[in-house]
């Protein structure tokens, strides 16, 4: 495997030729693995495209849908949990989510939106830690023997299989576990398989690290596919922690089959080469914490990950580092690697891959092509031969700055796909600047002559920098967990919501912030800090930068939804999101303009069905879903929420009525909730 003439940093694959005899043709109808009018997986499908075919509701009638039922997200956790990203699953009759710190699993009617049942997980040390405890995505769901299985993946990091009918543990699968509580069987515990020393209760020693989850498993074929998360990158400081390995298990049985090492142990592993210093050994993350997607009649399963420990900084592990800010192709009877792409090399800037790969056939220049759309931070989109993992496109590996931080030594050159067109502007030209009147433009002109301002890849600057300019600025827009890509695939037609943003980094002494506890987002608010050394350099917060008079220095629009035809590559539409905030509607310099075509600057939440584009503005702007015309982006007609739009949204046919569910949420008025929409019932 590391004979690959193209080394580490191409697209790798390691299929045998004939691996490819017996797969099927594109122009057979392929498994998405969910049923029309159903929604099995997290992002809909195993494609992760957030489609559904349903047609019921549509441009004629949109605006007559009625609320019919909210369900609320608080009592399932010590706190209210007010930002909800877990999005339902529709199966067999019922809907399924997750809710609170507690990931508390819940069955609800998909009619009334009352409760049918719950699992809640006993408390343990495990869960007071988890710093991902809020950001449950959903479930997954497999059959056994015919029976319908609900998965689940705690912050504590325990794998459930629970009975979709009845909320019941599955008998036989997985083994006891030794905590109080906990059921004599239907559980996993996870970090059994990672090779760690661990107590049931306690979880791994905090000084070595620290792994939770914050996505559903996915499964496939009979095997269920286990992704991981660690903190957050920028608020470690210490050099140790655990990689985020990917598991694998029997669905029936919870029996472990393969584990991926998302860090290289040995040298027979493709990748080891790309950690020096011996940082293999005990530095981590790399972690899958975006949800996972899979090609059922291929049995590939697509992970997503994020970055080694510590964002802004990686002097202590210098080379590459795979398999960190990549997608990487598994064969999920195995868990052999069949191809992978890194999105960046050395990742320190926190552009993890945040979001699904995925999965659409489409015809490019006359060819059928199998192809993995890969959305990004950066606002860059990478698509691939998903068998192969060949670009589709050229991608070429482009020079980047360099840091001027002691001891860091970056990557010379990042890769950039020569198709599709970036989202947004990578950096910040003149024509792209604020321009509603000329002494606006100009203050902005002044404002970026005081700093050096470049791409996505602009390293941060020590705090006691001497440099002739304020800071590094790095321009770009892309997509991040909050606003999910949607993919059409009756069209090709890809949607991201975006819009232009700048912003620079600082680093400081590791030892000027380091804590044996500090500030997270578990349930408390604090968690005990990961690792024995520390780093020599940590994140230093941002820079100083903002637009002439407190405005935004771009030029509008602030949001946007892009549809790009991935049969082509080619932009189809850019059409704004949202009204224009108080604040700039109110703004002295631009009292008497006409602003009715400036946007919001919330990111739409959207999905797509076999009629029309759904979109909302987002958990920033006015509670309204509107209907868009998928060719145009058009409004074709609104209606009111009862509050913000929160990660996602999801549609089903249930008894003859399609219904759609809106994540919503809004302080202590609609904690974490749910709310369905349908036609008047028809008497």
């Amino acid at each position: 495997m590391n004979g690959d003439p193209r080394g580490p940093r191409g697209v790798c694959l390691i299929l045998a030729l004939a691996a490819f005899v017996a797969l099927p043709s594109l122009s057979v109808a392929q498994d998405r693995g969910s049923p029309d009018g159903e929604w099995h997986f997290q992002s809909g499908d195993a494609w992760g495209t957030r489609y559904s075919p349903l047609t019921q509701i549509d441009a004629d009638n949109f605006e007559n849908l009625e609320l019919q039922w909210v369900w609320r997200g608080d009592n399932f956790s010590p706190h209210p949990l007010y930002l909800s990203r877990s999005t339902p699953s529709y199966i067999d009759g019922l809907l399924y989510t997750v809710a609170g710190y507690r990931r508390t699993v819940a069955a609800m009617d998909p009619a009334t939106g009352e409760t049918l049942w719950t699992y809640r997980e006993p408390n343990t040390k495990r869960w007071e830690e988890s710093m991902r405890a809020s950001y449950g995505k959903g479930v997954g769901y497999g059959e056994v023997d015919g029976r319908g299985i609900i998965y689940v993946i705690t912050p504590a990091f325990f794998l459930h299989a629970l009975d979709a009918k009845t909320g019941e543990h599955l008998e036989g699968f997985g083994n006891p576990v030794p905590i109080p509580g906990f059921p004599r069987t239907g559980v996993v515990d996870l970090l059994a398989d990672l090779g760690h020393d661990y107590d049931p209760y306690e979880g791994i020693p905090m000084d070595v690290g620290y792994i939770t989850s914050s996505s559903p498993p996915i499964v496939v074929n009979g095997t269920v596919v286990v992704g991981n998360s660690h903190e957050q990158g920028y608020s470690q400081s210490r050099i140790e922690n655990v990689p985020g390995d990917i598991l694998a298990y029997d669905a029936e049985t919870g029996q472990h089959k393969w584990t991926f090492n998302v860090i290289p142990q040995s040298e027979n592993e493709f990748g080891f080469d790309t950690w020096q210093n011996d940082a293999w050994r005990w530095t981590g993350d790399v972690s899958s914490w975006a949800p996972l997607s899979a090609d059922l009649d291929r049995g590939i399963v697509y992970i997503p990950t994020n970055a080694p420990t510590i964002d802004y900084y990686g002097g202590f592990r210098p080379g590459d580092n795979l398999y960190g800010d990549s997608v990487i192709a598994l064969d999920t009877d195995t868990g052999q690697r069949l191809w992978h792409f890194q999105i960046d090399h050395h990742p320190i800037w926190n552009h993890e891959v945040a979001n699904v790969p995925i999965l659409v056939d489409v015809t490019v220049d006359g060819e059928e092509i199998p192809m993995l759309v890969q959305t990004t931070k950066q606002g860059m989109t990478f698509a691939f031969n998903r068998e192969t993992g060949e670009p589709v496109w050229p991608i070429e590996e482009r020079p980047v700055p360099q840091s001027i931080v002691p001891g860091e030594r970056l990557s010379p050159t990042q890769p950039f796909p020569t198709k599709p067109e970036p989202l947004n502007p990578l950096g910040l030209s003149e024509e792209n600047l604020i321009d509603f009147t000329p002494e606006l433009r100009q203050e902005a002109l002044d404002i970026m002559s005081q700093y050096r301002i470049g791409g996505p890849y602009m390293p941060p600057l020590p705090n006691n920098h001497t440099e002739d300019v304020k800071g590094w600025i790095s321009c770009f827009g892309g997509i991040n967990i909050t606003n999910p890509a949607v993919l059409d695939p009756e069209t090709g037609f890809l949607y991201q919501s975006s819009g232009p943003s700048c912003s620079g980094r600082t680093v400081q002494p590791g030892a000027d912030v380091d804590a044996t506890i500090h500030g997270c987002t578990s349930d408390s608010g604090d968690c005990t800090t990961t690792g024995k050394t520390l780093s020599d350099w940590v994140q230093g917060g941002g820079v100083g930068w903002s637009g002439p008079q407190g405005l935004p220095i771009h030029k509008p629009p602030y949001s946007k939804i892009t549809a790009i035809n991935m049969n082509t590559g080619e932009h189809v539409f850019d059409v704004p999101v949202g009204v224009a905030s108080d604040q700039i509607r109110r703004h002295p310099a631009l009292r008497d303009l006409d602003l009715s075509n400036v946007s919001g600057r919330s990111k739409a939440i959207m999905m797509a069905t076999g009629s029309l584009l759904f979109a909302s503005e987002g958990s920033g702007g006015r509670p309204i879903l509107n209907a868009r015309d998928k060719r145009t982006g058009e409004v074709l007609g609104s209606i009111d929420l009862p509050a913000p739009s929160q990660y996602g949204m999801m549609t089903y046919m249930h008894e003859g009525r399609q219904f759609i569910v809106v994540q919503v949420g809004q302080g202590g008025s609609f904690p974490g909730s749910l709310a369905a929409f349908a036609l008047p019932e028809e008497h």
